[in-house]
């Protein structure tokens, strides 16, 4: 799932300028930590299980979508900073199911003519003449200096409670508690865990440097993870969420490195050699897989997560970069331009059965799997532009999801709903997110200097 920027020839020609690699290498191409997902302020309260006759079934891509009522949160005397985290915890909790795109969301405006009471009797068919499906409530208070968020939602036509739940914190964790209740919500009326609590790692130049930097799904929230004030690039998470792997030109030429995320360490895994970069995990974390020079050609090698066992791949004379491993760990994606110009392969984990899987566009890179491992991501060159295409594994069927100005560097959500990804569309870089169906929902996320090379997190257990 690990996403890869249409870097090839980028990355090739700074370093040949950077005198880090023989010129006929370039010349033989065509071309803070993620806290554990809990409630902050101690655990919620149990929930009670879904009753057997609340049923609401719903497949990827289905429509309609679920009609889902929200009117106003209620909230008592609220004081001090806890006033504006009650309305910031509310926006995040409906931009959060927004977002998602599972429901078709009946907002506060929806009931001006329609008295919510607090009395579910009265309330829940009053919200049923507006033909919601689904309702959700939320109460807010204070305690002491705490807020108190109180998050419940009810099947209209049975009035059964389908969830209820109860978070309490400081004002400065309003938006994670809204997360975690989306992501609940979702996951209850979907089966599917929501992806309000994952996080993107990207490479943002914002500080002079180019450094790995890592903010909320929804852009909010953003933070420097390193400070070694040179070039670094090409974050890729661990399956768990607890560390990075990265491309670092901290110790001259370009190496591979790892920032765990708990402590703040950062530390080299493999920088023997001229060239080490793009590295991305195994689904186990036990291992990564990278591109490495070897005698002036680059080609894929795998390591274990200490950056011992070096094992090589792939044996070219073309160069063979970017490598992605599969969701499911048997395959790897990459790079090579072995038949003329950059194009996706796949391979066994063991390097056989290398195979070329995209063949329409002159420039093909940075391959990212979707979580299923049925859908590969990748920035193509078409018509002169790169843009965003997706490419079915088994039918090698191919759709361009993007238009207009340049994209580059796709990675798929944890749910694979979504892509984000690199776009010039302001005439610097930015991160924008879209839907993976159709290129639908573009959204910015990034604004502040050139932001690239972006790896959304995986589910992990919470």
């Amino acid at each position: 799932m690990r996403p890869r920027a249409a870097i090839l020839l980028p990355i090739l020609a700074g370093l040949l300028l950077a005198g880090l690699i023989l010129p006929g290498l370039l010349s033989s191409s065509s071309a803070q930590a993620r806290q554990a997902a809990q409630p902050p302020g101690g655990a919620p309260q149990p929930t009670p299980p879904t009753p057997p006759n609340v049923v609401i079934e719903i497949s990827h891509g289905q429509h309609p979508k679920i009609k889902l009522a929200i009117p106003s949160f209620r909230a008592g005397a609220l004081g001090g900073d806890l006033q504006p985290a009650s309305r910031e915890l509310e926006g995040t909790v409906r931009a959060d199911l927004d977002f998602s795109g599972y429901f078709d969301i009946l907002g506060a405006e929806a009931f001006r003519q329609v008295v919510i009471s607090g009395d579910l009797q009265r309330d829940l068919p009053a919200i049923a003449t507006q033909g919601s499906e689904v309702a959700l409530f939320g109460d807010m208070r204070a305690e002491g200096d705490k807020l108190v968020f109180e998050g419940r939602l009810f099947d209209v036509g049975s009035g059964k409670t389908i969830i209820a739940k109860r978070y309490r914190g400081p004002a400065s964790v309003a938006r994670r508690m809204a997360h975690t209740f989306a992501d609940e919500v979702v996951r209850y009326l979907t089966g599917t865990p929501g992806i309000a609590l994952s996080s993107i790692a990207f490479t943002s130049d914002r500080t002079g440097f180019k450094e790995i930097f890592v903010m909320d799904y929804d852009g909010h929230n953003q933070r420097r993870i390193t400070g070694h004030r040179s070039i670094s690039m090409s974050p890729a998470w661990s399956p768990s969420g607890d560390a990075l792997a990265y491309t670092s030109f901290l110790g001259g030429s370009p190496g591979i490195y790892l920032a765990d995320l708990a402590t703040g360490q950062k530390k080299p895994l493999v920088t023997s050699g001229s060239l080490n970069i793009t590295p991305s995990f195994s689904p186990d974390g036990n291992q990564i897989t990278f591109a490495r020079s070897v005698e002036g050609n680059v080609e894929i090698f795998t390591a274990d997560r200490k950056g011992g066992r070096l094992r090589r791949l792939t044996t070219s004379p073309a160069i063979d970069t970017n490598p992605a491993w599969s969701p499911k760990g048997g395959e790897i994606a990459f790079t090579s331009n072995r038949a003329g110009n950059p194009h996706i392969y796949l391979m066994d984990v063991e390097g056989t059965n290398q195979r070329r899987i995209t063949f329409d566009g002159t420039y093909n890179d940075g391959a990212a799997w979707s979580p299923g491992g049925d859908r590969i991501a990748f920035t193509s060159r078409r018509d002169g532009v790169f843009q965003i295409a997706v490419v079915d594994v088994a039918s090698l069927e191919t759709k361009v999801l993007t238009s207009g100005g340049e994209s580059e560097s796709p990675a798929f959500s944890p749910d694979g709903r979504k892509i984000v990804f690199t776009s010039r569309r302001g005439g610097s870089k930015q991160l924008f997110v879209m839907d993976a169906k159709d290129g639908g929902n573009l959204r910015p996320l990034t604004d502040a200097g050139n932001n690239d090379m972006a790896d959304w997190s995986r589910h992990t257990e919470k």
